[in-house]
């Protein structure tokens, strides 16, 4: 059942001295501009009206979302600091005596409502702000960025060890709980550990032998990551199979994991058998996880990390530097294909085209100028890819066409401010749908913080 508002304020708050009343400026002006019942309808599709349990009220969970990533706090430190603080009790609506929200239930919320209601509060947010005439969609500028997975670098043989340790653990709570009592297996992680830290052991050596013995440990690997990957489905299978007959319960979700992981670890066998064989695997079907599959390896050319691991973001900004539109992808598609929808959609909120739009290098491809304008943008500035003829580069040199292209770097500069400052820089839920809800939160606060203080001017 869904619950919007808080109770009245209790009767200590009356006792509170007027000094403790006060919020500071920018939590004082986000109250103010979350105060609308139009940021609880995305909400409203996920819970039943009158029956089920009370959840907590849409306007604590929206506030409280809004000081964790604001402040980059995980959901138990967030809890904790709330509780301490009467000045962020009175923010989050939280009247004293009254318990704040245990961490699990943030976290169910919002795996639950996931992409589809954050959207909706973004495009809510900059509905409110048009209407306020606060909204300029004069010049747009976009960029893509890399949003990193939560996991630690990653390597073949350090993900068979992984996925090795965590079969045979899985396989051995089953057991233990009387599934497949009788199917042998045997616990390789100890064997599958030695060799995976040998691999840097034997790496540092400056002996001429030491990509042979490698190689031979790789090999090794790989052929117990498929061994103890067969022995897990025989597991999984006389499993399912007295599973038939009774209530799955917890059985049910760790006989998935099983299948789940010994999938994972034969795909990441065969990359590591097909590097071994002097083959690089494709970038775009290669497993860097074992816990978020749909992760990637991508690379955009930054020195001091070549290659990331994660997701592909774009974000369209205006002048006064509101995002208007993001999109998150898997691997790494090319930047001229994202430009054409993220400017119709943009159109589509504020009901006409933004006048002048620029981009990039990466965004200058045939037919990307042609389909902007068919949608009504008066002004494409996008440098084009390659060795441009003599009449491109008299459109380039122009003073117009310049001063478009170094305003674009900023760009740049609002990225940075959103992984530094918003929690753009890692998504903390795995898959790509949950790099899609954490990074929608993340530009949800950030233009609560931008259109509040556009708002308060």
């Amino acid at each position: 059942m869904l619950i919007t508002v808080n109770a009245q304020p209790t009767l200590w708050e009356t006792l509170l001295p007027e000094m403790c009343l006060g919020l500071p400026a920018e939590l004082e002006a986000v109250d103010r501009l979350l105060d609308d019942p139009r940021f609880f309808a995305p909400y409203r599709r996920h819970f039943h009206p009158i029956f089920g349990r009370p959840s907590i009220p849409i306007e604590t969970y929206l506030r409280l979302m809004f000081l964790k990533f604001r402040y980059k706090l995980g959901f138990e430190p967030l809890c904790r600091e709330v509780a301490d603080s009467i000045s962020w009790q009175r923010f989050c609506r939280i009247p004293l005596g009254v318990a704040v929200p245990h961490p699990t239930t943030l976290m169910k919320i919002t795996t639950r409502c996931g992409t589809q209601a954050i959207a909706e509060l973004n495009q809510a947010l900059l509905a409110k702000a048009l209407e306020a005439k606060v909204l300029k969609t004069n010049r747009l500028r976009a960029d893509s960025t890399v949003i990193e997975a939560n996991v630690a670098y990653p390597s073949d043989s350090g993900l068979l060890a992984k996925g090795v340790a965590k079969m045979s653990k899985l396989a051995k709570r089953l057991q233990q709980m009387g599934f497949a009592s009788r199917t042998k297996t045997i616990d390789h992680t100890r064997s599958v550990q030695r060799r995976a830290r040998s691999i840097n052991a034997n790496l540092a050596r400056r002996s001429d032998d030491r990509l042979v013995e490698v190689r031979r440990i790789n090999t090794e690997l790989v052929a117990i990551g498929r061994r103890v990957a067969n022995d897990a489905d025989k597991v999984a299978r006389n499993t399912r199979r007295k599973l038939a007959h009774a209530v799955p319960g917890r059985a049910g979700a760790l006989v998935r994991e099983l299948a789940h992981t010994a999938l994972a670890t034969r795909k990441i066998a065969e990359q590591c058998a097909e590097r071994i064989a002097g083959h690089t695997p494709a970038g775009s079907e290669r497993i860097v996880s074992l816990h978020d599959p749909d992760a990637r390896p991508i690379v955009k050319g930054r020195l001091g990390k070549p290659v990331e691991f994660g997701y592909k973001a774009q974000l369209v900004d205006n002048e006064d530097g509101v995002i208007l539109d993001h999109n998150v992808e898997i691997g790494n598609p090319k930047d001229a294909p994202m430009l054409e929808p993220a400017v119709a959609r943009i159109a589509a909120r504020v009901g006409r085209a933004p006048r002048a739009i620029t981009a990039d290098r990466g965004y200058g491809e045939a037919g990307v100028e042609e389909a902007l304008r068919v949608l009504g943008v008066r002004y494409v500035v996008l440098p084009k890819k390659g060795k441009p003829n003599a009449a491109r580069r008299a459109v380039e040199n122009r003073r117009a066409f310049k001063k478009m292209v170094r305003w674009r770097t900023g760009c740049e500069g609002r990225i940075s401010c959103a992984k530094r400052d918003f929690g753009l820089a890692r998504t903390r839920l795995d898959g790509i749908e949950g790099a899609r809800t954490w990074c929608g939160h993340g530009v949800f606060v950030h233009n609560l913080v931008k259109i509040s203080g556009l708002l308060a001017t």
